[in-house]
């Protein structure tokens, strides 16, 4: 407990055990004002409250209930029941106030990756300093047991990092010198040196700790209707409450010719206002949404928002980029053809495959892409950067240079035909890169991307959560694409796309669904920012670290593993389930309360149930989104 819920709970105790004994006492008279004394040691906050919130224009909040209904049963006499209400008022707050502070640090465990330190070298000695006091391409030493405190490469020494803060993945990954790493994760076995690359201030633990601490700026729909229902709800049944104390007196009175009873009809409307308090929905409701965060976020899912995490629930159609996504985009070179032609009997001077691939991996040994790593990986002949001039990428297509003085092109089919050079084409499965030189055909380099393994586990997994349709979309040729799709078992394939091209089919897609069916797009965060940003839910997948997938996605796994898209809407439908479940548990209950309210069937002790009972079943109900057991 914190220390104001320790004052709270020892107010409470000091307040039961003197309405005890002035109950024992049974004062009479004007010495019934004993029952003062408990009622101002555990409402006095809550009266301050009340009239703070009068002064500022904001009255009509549980505060204002509370004490409008305790001073008048008070005023009409039933000293027991106004202390007795607010005592229970009391109770029920310390409660809700423990179960959200429970889950507050539930969710600060799971996301327990903000490091305390950093270690630098200073005179042979390490020196701890603060993470936002190191600078980029400072060296940091970070020994076993420690938290990586801030983004970089290794550059001494080697270990075995858990990145389960991040990923929500057991196992652990080795990492060598040269290898890249990210805050948050744990060194778990030997000392390694990294050279910083980023401030903490951008560094990954950063970045995701203000994804998970800001989800709650952007509310759900059904958080928001709570807000707007809350603000008419709570003005009409104080109005209502006004109403049944006044409106059947006078009719009494003037029409039925019959006592007035005004003290029974006003204690009925002060029973009513205690009924009506609507705190059951405004704390459970907010509360489950956050649970449901915090259950994602356990599993390595970020989702910035409940507005993304409910729309989870209504997903229909997923989309996904292949490279990255299904695959594992790593590129191996399967085969090199050369073509029996002068072109390359010329140039070639012992191999003509190795000359062809060579050609190919200088033409893009300035890109970074996975094609071209695995050309130059590829490559047996050392490459000089200096043979190689005006390298220009043609979006879609590949690139053009000059090498040693001679033109290049290097490039899919799109290349070759926009350059109107002839070529041989390749029908077998796979990316196919033809290289030309001096507009004459080489010959062309079989590339294989690795589906991954648990990729055809999440096809199966999204139809057992109801997705109605899965679609690929990729820039890779048509051979590659039904080959991957026939693996799979994807519902719908489209390939050889430009980057604008998937937008264009995302906007078919979500013109051919039906309008309560939300769109998913599942992509690398990098390359299809567009679609991300046009598709209903974004998500980024193997974003660990990618700055972009994080600003680009509505959802970032912290992992490349597809399965858990299936378990972010597993756990987006248990919280909407739980959300439902408390909306109309507690309207249910009040509804039926106030019935007997006004009926004068209801008591004060009903009341109370209506609201501290409701409140405490809802915020119990609400705690259960944090906890959901993962896809097996």
């Amino acid at each position: 407990m914190t220390r104001k819920q320790k004052k709270v709970l020892f107010r409470i105790i000091i307040s039961a055990i003197l309405l005890v004994i002035v109950r024992l006492i049974n004062p009479q008279g004007w010495l019934s004002l004993l029952y003062l004394i408990p009622y101002f040691v555990i409402g006095y906050d809550i009266l301050r409250k009340a009239v703070l919130g009068i002064i500022h224009g904001e009255v009509f909040d549980e505060n204002f209930l509370m004490a409008v209904a305790t001073v008048g049963a008070i005023g009409l006499g039933e000293f027991s029941e106004g202390v007795a209400v607010m005592l229970f008022y009391q109770i029920g707050e310390l409660f809700q106030s423990y179960a959200v502070g429970k889950s507050r640090k539930n969710i600060t465990a799971l996301m327990d990756i903000r490091p305390d330190y950093a270690n630098i070298e200073k005179d042979g000695e390490l020196e701890q300093v603060a993470p936002d006091d190191v600078k980029v391409g400072q060296i940091i030493v970070v020994r076993p047991g420690e938290k990586i405190p801030l983004d970089g490469v290794i550059i001494e020494g080697s270990s075995t990092i858990n990145t389960s803060a991040l990923t929500g993945e057991s196992v652990p990954r080795d990492a060598l010198t040269g290898d890249e790493v990210i805050s948050g994760c744990v060194n778990m076995t030997g000392l390694i040196k990294v050279r910083t690359t980023k401030e903490f201030g951008e560094s990954t633990v950063s970045k995701i700790l203000d994804l998970v601490e800001n989800s709650s700026m952007k509310k759900s729909r059904s958080e928001n209707f709570i807000s707007k229902f809350a603000k008419v709800y709570t003005p009409a049944v104080c109005y209502g409450a006004v109403a049944l104390a006044v409106l059947p007196p006078l009719v009494r009175m003037l029409f039925l010719n019959m006592e007035p009873a005004w003290g029974d009809w006003v204690f009925r409307a002060l029973t009513f206002l205690v009924i009506s308090c609507p705190c059951a929905l405004v704390i459970s409701i907010p509360l489950s949404f956050f649970g449901g965060i915090g259950a994602a976020s356990k599993c390595g899912i970020l989702v910035k928002g409940s507005n993304y995490l409910e729309a989870l629930a209504d997903s229909g159609y997923i989309v996904f980029d292949k490279t990255g996504t299904l695959t594992e985009g790593v590129f191996r070179v399967k085969n090199v053809y050369a073509e029996d032609n002068a072109a390359v009997e010329d140039a070639a001077e012992t191999n003509a495959e190795n000359y062809v691939l060579e050609i190919a991996a200088l033409a893009e040994s300035y890109s970074s892409h996975p094609i071209s790593t695995s050309l130059r990986e590829a490559c047996v002949n050392p490459l000089d950067k200096e043979r190689v001039a005006q390298v220009e990428e043609i979006s879609g297509h590949g690139v053009t240079a000059i090498i040693d003085g001679k033109a290049a092109a290097v490039g899919n089919a799109k290349l070759m035909k926009k350059l109107q050079i002839a070529y041989k084409e390749c029908t077998e499965p796979g990316t196919v890169v033809y290289v030309a030189l001096e507009q004459k055909y080489l010959g062309r380099i079989l590339i294989s991307d690795v589906v991954k393994e648990d990729a055809k586990d999440a096809i199966e997994a999204f139809k057992t959560v109801g997705i109605k349709k899965t679609v690929m979309l990729t820039g890779d040729n048509k051979a590659v694409a039904e080959s991957v799709g026939k693996e799979l078992g994807i519902d719908e394939l489209h390939s050889e796309l430009l980057p604008a091209d998937k937008v264009t089919r995302v906007e078919e897609l979500l013109k051919e669904k039906a309008e309560k069916d939300k769109l998913i797009f599942v992509g690398d965060g990098i390359n299809d920012a567009p679609v991300l940003t046009r598709a209903d839910i974004g998500i980024a997948m193997g974003a660990l670290g990618s700055d972009a997938a994080i600003e680009a996605a509505d959802v970032v796994l912290m992992d490349d593993d597809p399965v858990k898209i299936a378990l972010a809407i597993k756990i987006s439908r248990k919280c909407l389930r739980i959300v439902y479940q408390n909306i109309v548990f507690a309207l249910a209950v009040k509804a039926l309360c106030l019935i007997l309210g006004a009926l004068g069937i209801a008591n004060m002790w009903i009341a109370i149930f209506a609201d501290v009972g409701v409140m405490v079943i809802a915020v119990l109900n609400a705690t259960r989104t944090l906890y959901t057991k993962k896809l097996t």
